[in-house]
């Protein structure tokens, strides 16, 4: 059964979010763009469209290809957004769909 629920004009899906996060390294992955200065400070362009793939690659001891399938699992689940710039895959957080996954949270538990 998949819950899809409308807060506020953002569509959201409880059960792929709810499955992107049951994972530990989608949850560090998550936490750490939530404060790309701290965790990515190697990164040389702006934040302003999020941080470059690469850079996650670098700071989750992980395979290349491993991070990429939990990126995507992020981003299908709408936790996160990408922006390519140049050659470049640029990752954030998507606030509103996470506020609005929190506030369902909040109120159905």
């Amino acid at each position: 059964m998949n819950t899809k629920t409308n807060p506020k004009s953002t569509d959201i899906d409880i059960d792929a979010i709810h499955k992107a996060l049951a994972n530990p390294a989608r949850r560090v992955i998550l936490a750490k763009l939530r404060e790309p200065e701290t965790y990515f400070p190697e990164q040389q362009l702006s934040y302003e469209h999020g941080v470059c793939a690469g850079q996650i690659d670098d700071c989750c001891s992980l395979s290349q290809s491993t991070v990429s399938a939990h990126l995507a699992t992020l981003q299908r689940a709408g936790l996160i957004t990408s922006k390519r710039v140049g050659q470049w895959v640029f990752f954030k957080r998507n606030e509103a769909v996470i506020q609005a996954f929190l506030a369902h949270m909040n109120a159905d538990l």
